[in-house]
């Protein structure tokens, strides 16, 4: 049984995550800042069957960070998850602003990939790490420059530290999920129709991801079947990074089968 941490993983698509790195048999370390949403995201693991155990922390100490990383018994991988964002305008942006935004995503990442690599490296054994990052890192979006700052910043990261950690054995690799109907989407965005009516006419197949479709994503990214990949940044975004056409695709048409949780069977 391997153990992987995962940062942000008590909500959302961290949670997701762990849940699916669980159910394939890892041991899970769910690190976050609130306690309190740990021990309920850990309960429903545990109940699932999974092994999985919980780290009050923030990525952005750097002694805290370390510190995880040397005192756990044995660590094998890590998705780096946690991320800040918020929309505003950025001629409207505060510094702070953007700064908690890079210090959470990029600098956390960074604080925690070289935790693990440091231990990894002196001990000579392999590992896996996987970087979640966002499609608007080569897109752009308007009103998140900020958090589109941290994404691209994390991808260029990805791609250098897998060049350098590669002969070490450790394999480093990006995901970048599109509009992803989490919880909170779901009661925010998605919660305006003509929202999302237009967001869907953008997505070539003509859904929102589901938290399980990016787990499923990184779950391959961080197993023994994607050992010959390193480096790469892969979208999981239904196709909405291809970029607006011309004219007007075909209309969406609801394929037969199960719709649950989004998939078509």
């Amino acid at each position: 049984m391997s153990t992987i941490v995962v940062t942000g993983g008590a909500t959302g698509i961290g949670y997701a995550i762990a849940a699916r790195l669980a159910s394939d048999g890892h041991h899970v370390v769910l690190a976050s800042r609130s306690q309190e949403k740990l021990d309920r995201s850990a309960a429903k693991i545990t109940t699932a069957g999974g092994s999985c155990s919980t780290h009050a922390l923030d990525v952005r100490d750097p002694e805290a960070v370390s510190a995880l990383f040397d005192d756990l018994p044995e660590v094998d991988g890590l998705v780096n998850n946690a991320a800040g964002n918020f929309t505003c305008p950025t001629v409207d942006l505060s510094f702070n602003g953007f700064r908690a935004v890079v210090e959470i995503s990029l600098y956390g990442t960074f604080l925690a990939s070289q935790a693990l690599a440091r231990r990894l490296i002196r001990e000579g054994r392999p590992g896996t790490m996987l970087n979640i990052v966002a499609t608007y890192a080569w897109t752009g979006a308007p009103q998140v420059a900020h958090s589109a700052a941290a994404k691209a910043g994390m991808a260029a990261f990805t791609k250098s530290v897998a060049r350098e950690w590669g002969p070490h054995g450790i394999r480093v690799n990006a995901l970048a999920p599109g509009f992803v109907a989490t919880e909170a989407a779901v009661q925010g965005i998605l919660a305006d129709q003509e929202a999302q009516d237009h967001m869907l006419d953008l997505i070539p197949l003509g859904r929102f991801a589901q938290p399980d479709d990016i787990a499923d994503v990184a779950a391959f990214l961080m197993d023994d079947q994607s050992r010959y990949i390193t480096g790469a940044v892969f979208a999981a975004d239904g196709g909405r990074s291809l970029g607006v056409s011309m004219h007007r695709g075909a209309a969406r048409t609801q394929a037969s089968g199960s719709t649950e949780h989004g998939r078509t069977s």
